[in-house]
């Protein structure tokens, strides 16, 4: 099975505002976590973030915003990346053929209601924000500015909402309802985010070391990517270059709990398993897992489990998590991943998994710890969200 093929990225994160800039920082162990500057927080010097430091004033001058515009920073930083993503595909006509736009979203314009919800009532000039509260605003204000007319859709599953709309984005490629569709996903930092994961009490006051047996917790990020899928007709018919293919996707929810991963990883393996049934490939066949890698002790602990069913008896391949970089992006995660996913087959890489020290001291696994050189032909990421929503997507060559 060939699969989709990608023709199209960009990205806007913590350790970089382009696809290149996000993998020099990768591959040179530029980490992004710090402590909080855009955000007036109780936490600011508790908590680490992987937090973009461009002021939204700097991103309304950047994308050409009049001053009267309601663009949530979530909206800001999709567009970003959305239109680095059309410009690396070469579209110049975006409604010549039959083009869709499916964005995820978890915070959606949450930066905006938080800091005008008590004005509304006094001061009709910030009725227009209540708008873009909605996460379906985000992805009809990237279409705006993208120009596109056809199929516009959201997509939240929490932090696997991108991943299932890179899946949703390849099956109506497959199907043959659209020719070329623009997925992907943005998250922007909000008080609302912070101060409910810190209710949660996952939050790491440290830097946070994914697979590691004294792991704290997460460090949230923000982050926008977005991926150009396309049929293969249009593919041969402009000459198109192909960056890699989407070959495999699953989701399954076991509905273990609102918040927490089943202690066996009950939904990722499920995940893993339907991803290889869709690509045909065999776990061994994987040269590269980009793990979900949270760093709270119940998701690193679950998905370790989950990797062990999946491979049984067979060595788990290399893997590692890129969350020490960016911090955990919510529900652009799965695209930010997945574009780190294409650049590792592109350059036959395995990126670090920062911070790690001590092996988790229920299972024998040890994740990649330094940069490593290698042919890789097959890549498997993987995000995990609230609710049990858990998605996989296997990436190949082209």
């Amino acid at each position: 099975m060939k699969g989709v093929a990608i023709t199209g990225m960009g990205i806007i994160s913590s350790i970089g505002n382009s696809v290149e800039e996000n993998y020099i920082s990768l591959i040179e162990n530029k980490t992004g976590i710090s402590r909080i500057q855009n955000i007036s927080t109780l936490h600011a010097d508790v908590i680490n973030v992987g937090e973009i430091k461009k002021t939204n004033e700097e991103l309304i001058t950047e994308l050409g915003l009049s001053e009267n515009n309601n663009f949530s920073r979530t909206a800001m930083i999709g567009t970003l990346a959305a239109k680095q993503a059309v410009e690396n595909a070469g579209i110049t006509s975006i409604n010549e053929f039959r083009t869709g736009l499916i964005s995820a979203t978890s915070v959606g314009g949450m930066d905006m209601t938080e800091k005008h919800y008590y004005d509304y009532f006094e001061n009709p000039n910030l009725v227009k924000y209540i708008a873009c509260h909605d996460g379906g605003d985000v992805a009809e204000k990237i279409a705006a500015e993208l120009g596109l007319k056809g199929l516009v859709t959201t997509i939240s599953t929490a932090c696997s909402s991108a991943a299932n709309a890179i899946m949703l984005g390849a099956r109506l490629i497959k199907s043959g309802k659209l020719d070329r569709v623009i997925v992907g996903g943005t998250d922007a930092l909000a008080k609302f985010t912070i101060n409910g994961f810190k209710t949660l009490m996952i939050l790491s006051d440290d830097y946070n070391k994914p697979f590691d047996n004294n792991r704290k917790g997460l460090n949230l990020g923000e982050a926008a990517a977005f991926l150009v899928l396309e049929s293969d007709e249009m593919v041969q018919k402009h000459n198109k270059k192909i960056l890699a293919r989407v070959s495999g996707y699953g989701n399954a929810n076991d509905a273990f709990h609102q918040t927490a991963s089943s202690e066996n990883g009950d939904g990722a393996y499920l995940a893993m398993k339907k991803a290889f049934e869709v690509s045909g490939l065999q776990p061994s066949e994987i040269d590269y897992i980009n793990v979900h890698g949270t760093a709270t002790p119940n998701n690193d602990l679950s998905e370790g489990r989950a990797l062990l069913r999946i491979y049984g008896d067979e060595k788990v391949p290399d893997f590692s998590s890129t969350k020490p970089f960016t911090g955990h992006t919510l529900a652009a995660a799965a695209a930010i991943e997945a574009i780190y996913s294409i650049l590792a087959i592109q350059h036959n890489v395995v990126y670090p998994n920062l911070n790690f020290e001590t092996k988790i001291e229920e299972f024998d696994l040890t994740p990649q710890t330094t940069l490593k050189n290698k042919n890789i032909e097959y890549v498997l990421s993987n995000s995990f969200g609230f609710g049990g929503n858990c998605s996989t997507l296997i990436f190949s060559k082209s």
